[in-house]
């Protein structure tokens, strides 16, 4: 979590915070909007995103820590993550890849159990610290108090996002499902709406 990037919506880049290293992701103004519009938008998103790393961490997922909020700027000061994307981790097989597949499933059901989704959940969305942790990141289109249809959607999304990028893991990413259904609240009603949900796709 470290270095510059820049996506569709927001710019990460290095910062120091009271002498830690810390990384800067800031809402750059959209042209193609009203002003006003704008404003609110980047203001909203902000805040919302500082709100869901902070109702995160209280349902026990580590996330980054939040140093700082400019409002004003639209802009988050938070701490560098060090490690690797999970991504990168599973990728690579062999037991690592399994017991982090294991921790995601764990940590998305403890945020679901919350009434939290996360609303991009990839395995490039997890840091793996050097010490094994597993840090969420990128809250960005997240939100609260959310229904078991959000939380199925979430969970497919994940599900697809797995299934795209580690192809032939068929058994890690199981693993991580069985991890999710053996800690999440109400796993029935769950299940039954990421049926649901999987039936769509097949008939639209």
């Amino acid at each position: 979590m470290s270095g510059y990037s820049k996506g569709a919506e927001a710019t990460i880049s290095p910062a120091e915070y009271l002498g830690r290293p810390a990384v800067r992701k800031s809402r750059p103004s959209k042209s193609y909007r009203l002003p006003e519009l704008d404003s609110r938008i980047r203001s909203v998103r902000t805040r919302n995103e500082v709100r869901m790393m902070r109702e995160a961490r209280r349902a026990g997922v580590r996330t980054p820590c939040v140093y700082d909020l400019d409002v004003s700027e639209c802009s988050i000061v938070m701490e560098a993550v060090p490690g690797r994307t999970a991504k990168e981790v599973i990728s690579e097989g062999g037991e690592e890849a399994l017991r982090v597949a294991v921790e995601i499933g764990r940590a998305t059901a403890r945020l679901h159990s919350a009434g939290l989704c996360h609303g991009d959940l990839t395995t490039s969305n997890v840091i793996v610290r050097p010490d094994g942790e597993i840090c969420l990141i990128d809250f960005s289109m997240g939100r609260s108090k959310a229904t078991v249809e959000d939380i199925g959607v979430d969970l497919r999304l994940l599900e697809n996002a797995f299934a795209s990028s580690h192809a032939g893991m068929e058994d890690v990413g199981e693993a991580m499902m069985s991890a999710y259904f053996e800690g999440v609240r109400d796993p029935d009603a769950v299940r039954k709406k990421l049926g649901d949900i999987r039936n769509r796709g097949r008939y639209t």
